[in-house]
């Protein structure tokens, strides 16, 4: 049985690094793509080994499309063809729309949306070039399908990226398979970061775990149980898996507990 090759980008840290580290226990070999260096590298010496060397750190800025096609080049070459492609790389910076500079706008796109296209090109490149069937797992969210204030940017770069999985799902079809998964609020990093730019990160969180209607957070392994499933799924391409805890079926902010 071959075993998987999988490229998990944004891998240094929260859903990207549970996803490899999920993968990896799971047999496939991983490519991880991130811009940083240190943190990229200690992510990867923590991964189960499937053989020797079955794990590639790849340094890379994805929302550069030359050094997203040369971190392929080298996956393929020093790992062999990919079979997967979780695209698990994001940025998110809050600010209402008059604050909002021209340069966030542009960063936010660049990595959300445009390093997805990216890195979905060249690896689908790669697979269809060997004749290799695959599945590729992008990133959307909650945001995808629901507006939120002082999210525009961010709300704006992951409805697109549902437009891109569903447009790639056509055409990369009957081989390979395209699918987003939408988390709603994730315990990582980002979300942290975001929650202390309120100045009360402790009343921030209590806040976004009111605005859930299972009152839960997930954690960043219970996505990545999701974003493997997906990548396997057989029968689903073109699909937008909702893991959100309720968010975008019931009221935002809704108030389950009341009478």
């Amino acid at each position: 049985m071959t075993t998987p090759i999988t490229i998990v980008t944004g891998a240094s840290s929260g859903i990207g690094a549970a996803t490899a580290r999920l993968l990896a226990a799971r047999g496939h070999r991983i490519a991880l793509v991130a811009r940083t260096e240190n943190t990229l590298t200690d992510v990867a010496r923590s991964l189960p080994e499937v053989d020797a060397g079955s794990h590639l750190p790849v340094i890379c800025d994805v929302s550069v499309r030359q050094q997203v096609e040369d971190a392929v080049a080298t996956i393929v070459e020093q790992l062999g063809v990919p079979s997967g492609l979780v695209n698990g790389a994001g940025v998110c910076t809050p600010a209402s729309l008059d604050a909002m500079t021209d340069d966030v706008w542009a960063t936010t796109l660049d990595i959300n949306l445009s390093a997805t296209l990216y890195m979905s090109r060249a690896a689908a490149r790669a697979m269809r070039a060997a004749g290799r069937p695959g599945s590729i797992v992008n990133l959307g969210s909650e945001a995808s399908s629901i507006g939120m204030p002082h999210y525009v940017a961010y709300c704006a770069s992951k409805a697109g990226v549902l437009g891109l999985t569903r447009a790639m799902a056509a055409e990369l079809a009957p081989h390979i398979r395209v699918n987003a998964l939408c988390p709603g609020p994730v315990d990582t990093p980002m979300l942290r970061a975001e929650l202390a730019l309120s100045g009360e990160p402790d009343t921030a969180w209590e806040a976004e775990v009111a605005r859930v209607p299972l009152r839960h957070v997930a954690t960043a392994e219970e996505i990545a149980d999701a974003a493997a499933w997906l990548l396997s799924a057989r029968s689903a391409t073109g699909a937008a898996v909702r893991i959100d805890g309720g968010t975008t079926t019931a009221f935002y902010g809704v108030n389950n507990d009341a009478s």
